[in-house]
């Protein structure tokens, strides 16, 4: 029962801490009507440069420096989009590609960076409530703190002139632009807040885990996107921090998922083909319900004639 419930407080911590992930593809996606595939090397970025400054004794600048390195890598992606022309698909592809170089760069020309030894916002917390009993539950009151704040921004943003301009770029970009409003800038906007939530999710994930690697952002978009297609299921209409609080619960049931597949002795490698099946069932599921009438009329019909 034990090890039944730190798995379930382990998917937790890591479902929260994705969930910023997922934040930033709601935005990104739901919101702007754009595919960001530059999610996994962004992810990892804001994991490399948080790490380097948690290593060099700032563990609250991490956090900061992670989400700048985010938002840096969502303007790119935006101004390749917007000024130079590139299909929204094809600018994620290319800054991801890009972003594995300077991962490398940014920890030095290893693969590999140990934190081990290293002061970050988890252990601070730990010193913070040490003797008390919220002690042994650090690491998911820092990552519950970050989902709500980033929740309540978005909640307030997306009510904003400017966060209603973001929506109606991802609705109807030709009706903004009738408007005066200048689509470029709105999803340029978009795509740089989008980053910063990814960036921070990536710092906090390697300071959870004590290391970073280089392929830590591996698969995370896929992650992401089957987290907000399982969050739309249960809170996909309504107000925005409904659907927000939607997007985090899609996250942590797919860590949940992940885990009982875990507690099952799943092989590791066969992980990134849950996330693709559970990707596809969230895709193709309204679509399949959909058709079902019509499929079971055509049964029903067939069957009668064989009665017949």
């Amino acid at each position: 029962m034990t090890a039944i419930f730190a798995l379930g407080q382990n998917a937790l911590e890591l479902g929260l801490i994705s969930a910023l992930t997922v934040l930033a593809l709601f935005l990104s996606y739901s919101m702007l009507n754009v595919c960001d595939l530059s999610t996994d090397g962004c992810f990892t970025l804001g994991a490399t440069v948080g790490a380097v400054v948690a290593i060099s004794g700032h563990p609250y600048l991490s956090l900061g420096a992670a989400m700048l390195a985010g938002l840096c890598s969502g303007f790119i992606t935006a101004i390749l989009q917007t000024k130079l022309g590139i299909d929204s698909l094809l600018a994620g592809i290319i800054v991801n590609t890009g972003l594995y170089s300077i991962n490398i760069a940014v920890m030095g020309n290893s693969s590999l960076l140990n934190m081990n030894k290293t002061e970050t916002v988890f252990t601070k917390c730990a010193d913070a409530l040490k003797g008390t009993p919220l002690a042994p539950y650090f690491k998911l009151i820092v990552a519950l703190v970050a989902v709500i704040l980033v929740i309540i921004f978005l909640s307030v943003f997306l009510k904003t002139k400017l966060g209603l301009a973001i929506h109606a770029t991802g609705n109807n970009p030709d009706m903004v632009r009738s408007s005066s409003i200048n689509p470029s800038f709105t999803t340029i906007v978009g795509l740089c807040i989008a980053n910063v939530f990814t960036g921070l999710s990536g710092c906090l994930l390697a300071q959870s885990q004590k290391s970073v690697n280089i392929d830590i952002g591996t698969g995370m978009v896929t992650v992401a996107l089957a987290s907000l297609l399982i969050g739309g299921a249960f809170l996909g209409k309504g107000k925005i921090p409904l659907q927000a609080i939607g997007v985090v619960l899609g996250a942590i049931v797919f860590r949940l998922v992940y885990a009982v597949a875990l507690r099952f002795h799943m092989p590791a490698s066969m992980l990134k083909l849950v996330s693709s099946v559970i990707v596809i069932i969230a895709i193709s599921g309204p679509y399949l319900r959909s058709k079902y009438p019509m499929l079971k009329r055509a049964i029903d019909h067939k069957l009668g004639k064989e009665v017949q």
